[in-house]
């Protein structure tokens, strides 16, 4: 099985095991004189088997993600966290030039001469410029990420 197929499953065992987790609440209590929707002790040990195979395969993934190398860079672990940087350097960079600018903050033009301009602190067209950088940066480690969770064989 290749990585990226393990990676499927995973979201795939994440979101069953949400569903049943709902299933089991919305069964947990029933009115006396009634029955309850669904077998709420049953659900449960459904649930037990899914998280136990969402556990292997966790394992699994991250055992492959910290033994497979990406390129000369690192591991695919190494990769995923140069990913979720980029992500949240990005954002800050982004909010940034987007402060700096006055976008989405109200009152920003002036009415009246009389009235305090406001000036900016930052350099937004140097910020925008490396928010760009950051997302083409990106796009490209995205990619070479994709790529191997195609090309990686998963581990035991």
């Amino acid at each position: 099985m290749k990585l990226a197929e393990a990676l499927s499953l995973r979201a795939d065992s994440a979101r069953r095991i949400e569903q049943l987790r709902a299933r089991i609440v919305s069964s947990a209590r029933y009115q006396e004189g009634e029955e309850p929707a669904e077998d709420a002790a049953g659900l449960l040990a459904e649930v037990g088997e899914v998280l136990g195979e969402y556990e292997t395969l966790i394992r699994r993934i991250n055992r492959t993600n910290a033994a497979a190398r990406i390129d000369a860079d690192g591991t695919l672990t190494d990769a995923l966290a140069r990913r979720d940087t980029l992500r949240l350097r990005h954002s800050v960079v982004t909010a940034a030039a987007d402060a700096a600018s006055g976008k989405g903050q109200p009152g920003y033009a002036r009415q009246l001469r009389s009235e305090l301009k406001m000036l900016s602190a930052l350099p937004v067209a140097e910020l925008r410029g490396q928010a760009d950088e950051l997302a083409k940066e990106l796009r490209e480690l995205d990619v070479r990420i994709q790529r191997a969770n195609w090309e990686v064989d998963l581990l035991d």
